[in-house]
C-alpha cells in the first residue's frame, strides 16, 4: 500500500513538474527543414505556441536555414521564447522580399518574449550596400533591417547575433523594459547605413554586456527615448554610440534619461556623440544625459556635441538648432584619440547647452597633426577632477 501510494505521488510530482516546463514547437515539426525557406512553418508554430496559455519555446535547431520574410505578431497568451540555435539567412537578392515596403524579420505586440539559443540572424547584405545611394538620393530605395521590435514588453533578447543586416540590425519602436544582453552586432566597418541598434519612443532599454562592430553608429538614439542603459558594451568598428540624428521632424518628442557606462570604444569613427539638425523644425529637449567610466583607443572623435550635423549638405546653417540640450554629465572618459580634437562641442547659437558638467577626462593623442586640442562654442560646461587637454579653454560664446 505505502509502495503504491509513494508511486502515485511521484507520479503526480512528476506531472506538475511537467506541466511546469514550457512545451516546445520545434519547426522541424512543421516542415522546417534546413537550406529551405521555413517562413511557413515558422509562422505556424508561433501560431500555435502563441495560443498556448503555458510558456511556450520556438527552436529553430542547428543547421542553416533561409527565410524570405517574416513578420510575428502577439498579444499572446503566455510567455514566448524563440530559440534560434542554427544560422537563419535572408536573400540575398532584396528585391525577392514579398513586400518591399517591410523589414526582414518583424516582431509586434508581444509581452514577455525571450529570444535566445546563440544562433545568428544573417541578412546577407553585402550586394545591398554596394546599392545603397541614400546619402546622395533622397527618394533611394528602402531596404530591409534585419530585426524589427515594434510594442514589445517585459522581454529579453540575449545569446544571438544580427549579422550584414542590409540597413539597420535592429530597430526598436515603442517598446517597454526590453533587455539586450550578450547580443552580438557584426558587420565590416565600411557597411552603409547598418546601425546595430536603432532605438526610439521607447522606455527603459537595456543594453548590456554587448559587441557591436557595424558600419555605422553602434547604438543610435531617436527621439521619445526615456530610460536607456547602456553598460559594458564593445563598439568597433563603428561611428559609436549617438543620441540622434534630432530635429528634421516638426513633431519629434523629447529625449530622457540616457547612461552610458563601462563601455569601450575601438577604432570608430566617434566615441559618445550628440547631434542635431540645423534648419530644422524641432524644439525637443535632450536632457539627463550621463556618460562614466569610458574608454577610448584610437577614436577620431571622442566626445562631440554637434548642433550643426549636416551630412551630404542636406541643409544649411544659417538657422541654428532649435532643440536644446542640458543636464549632461561626461565623467572618466580615459584613452587615445585619433584627431588632436579630443573633445567638440558645437551648440545652438538660439539655445545654448546648459548644466554640462565634465569630470576627469584623459585623453592623449601621438599624431603629427598638431598638439591635442578642443573646441567649444555655446557652452560653459563646469569641471570636477582633472581634464587633459584642457577643455573649452577658448570657448566662444555668440550673443
Amino acid at each position: 500500500m505505502a509502495l503504491k501510494f509513494t508511486l502515485l505521488f511521484l507520479t503526480l510530482l512528476a506531472h506538475i513538474v511537467n506541466s511546469q516546463q514550457p512545451a516546445t514547437f520545434d519547426i522541424g515539426k512543421y516542415g522546417g527543414k534546413p537550406n529551405a525557406n521555413i517562413a511557413e512553418a515558422l509562422s505556424s508554430a508561433w501560431k500555435e505556441a502563441c495560443a498556448a496559455t503555458t510558456p511556450s519555446t520556438i527552436v529553430v535547431p542547428k543547421g542553416t536555414f533561409l527565410l524570405n520574410q517574416l513578420k510575428l505578431v502577439g498579444p499572446c497568451k503566455a510567455p514566448i521564447e524563440l530559440q534560434v540555435q542554427g544560422t537563419i539567412r535572408a536573400p540575398s537578392d532584396y528585391t525577392q522580399l514579398p513586400d518591399k515596403n517591410a523589414e526582414w524579420i518583424t516582431i509586434n505586440y508581444v509581452d514577455h518574449l525571450t529570444i535566445s539559443g546563440g544562433g545568428i540572424f544573417d541578412g546577407q547584405g553585402k550586394e545591398a550596400w554596394t546599392k545603397n545611394d541614400c546619402g546622395k538620393n533622397p527618394k533611394c530605395v528602402k531596404l530591409p533591417i534585419n530585426l524589427s521590435f515594434n510594442f514589445i514588453t517585459n522581454s529579453i533578447i540575449h545569446d544571438v547575433t544580427t549579422q550584414d543586416s542590409k540597413n539597420f540590425h535592429v530597430n526598436v519602436i515603442g517598446c517597454k523594459n526590453v533587455t539586450f544582453q550578450q547580443f552580438t552586432v557584426s558587420a565590416p566597418g565600411e557597411s552603409i547605413n547598418t546601425d546595430g541598434l536603432h532605438i526610439a519612443k521607447s522606455e527603459g532599454i537595456y543594453v548590456l554586456e554587448s559587441v557591436i562592430k557595424t558600419g555605422d553608429d553602434c547604438i543610435s538614439v531617436g527621439d521619445g527615448m526615456k530610460e536607456l542603459h547602456i553598460e559594458k558594451v564593445t563598439c568597433g568598428p563603428g561611428h559609436g554610440i549617438s543620441v540622434g540624428s534630432l530635429g528634421k521632424g516638426a513633431t519629434e518628442e523629447d529625449v530622457t534619461g540616457i547612461y552610458v557606462k563601462n563601455c569601450t570604444f575601438t577604432g570608430t569613427q566617434n566615441g559618445i556623440r550628440v547631434k542635431t539638425w540645423p534648419s530644422a523644425p524641432a524644439k525637443l529637449k535632450i536632457t539627463g544625459l550621463h556618460y562614466e567610466d569610458i574608454i577610448m583607443d584610437n577614436v577620431e572623435n571622442p566626445i562631440v556635441i554637434d548642433q550643426e550635423y549636416c551630412p551630404w549638405n542636406q541643409c544649411k546653417l544659417d538657422s541654428p538648432s532649435l532643440i536644446k540640450i542640458s543636464e549632461m554629465t561626461v565623467k572618466n572618459i580615459k584613452g587615445t584619440s585619433a584627431s588632436p580634437v579630443a573633445v567638440s562641442f558645437v551648440c545652438s547659437k538660439t539655445v545654448p547647452c546648459e548644466n554640462v558638467e565634465m569630470g576627469d577626462i584623459d585623453l592623449t593623442y601621438s599624431g603629427n597633426q598638431g598638439p591635442i586640442t578642443t573646441k567649444c562654442s555655446n557652452i560653459k560646461p563646469t569641471f570636477v577632477g582633472k581634464q587633459n587637454p584642457p577643455i573649452c579653454a577658448n570657448a566662444t560664446q555668440s550673443s
